[in-house]
């Protein structure tokens, strides 16, 4: 084996998994945040975690409501997911902007998109400093599937995502 960085190792081990972080900003809108680092921590109580920049504004949303929607976008969203990672909801709508098709998740005021594969409603635990991000710990409250939707994933350390076949 040859010495390599992280990021070369984030090539070796694709497919990663891909989600869009759905978070509720304070005029009511929708904002959504690629997170390239998602897992399950627990099935009894069950949580799940994601680490996002702490320079994230889907960050601070999370931290002000403590809710969350995690969602594993569909494959209709594969340019939607990288333009909503490269793309600041500070001052930008996505939703317009990239032309999303949400609806509404029962018990949430929080909308996903159409196109999700799951979604998973969450109540922020905990926040955890990891060096150039913040870890968020979170409990499940509810779980929404449509096996109809092929999931996406990230492929060559997160330079592109499309599904796994």
């Amino acid at each position: 084996m040859n010495k390599i960085n992280l990021p070369q190792a984030a090539k070796l081990t694709s497919p990663n998994p891909v989600s869009l972080v759905c978070t509720q900003k304070p005029d009511g809108l929708t904002n959504l945040a690629t997170v390239s680092w998602w897992t399950y921590l627990s099935f009894n109580p069950n949580m799940i975690a994601f680490a996002m920049a702490k320079t994230s504004y889907s960050g601070e949303m999370v931290q002000n409501s403590r809710k969350v929607i995690l969602t594993i976008p569909g494959a209709e969203l594969s340019e939607t997911v990288m333009g909503c990672g490269s793309t600041t909801g500070r001052n930008t709508d996505k939703v317009a902007k990239f032309d999303i098709e949400l609806a509404e998740v029962e018990g949430s005021s929080i909308k996903v998109p159409v196109h999700s594969r799951v979604a998973i409603v969450c109540g922020l635990k905990e926040l955890y400093e990891t060096g150039d991000h913040y870890l968020y710990i979170c409990d499940v409250e509810q779980v929404y599937g449509n096996e109809a939707e092929e999931a996406l994933f990230a492929w060559n350390g997160y330079s592109q995502v499309c599904p796994a076949k």
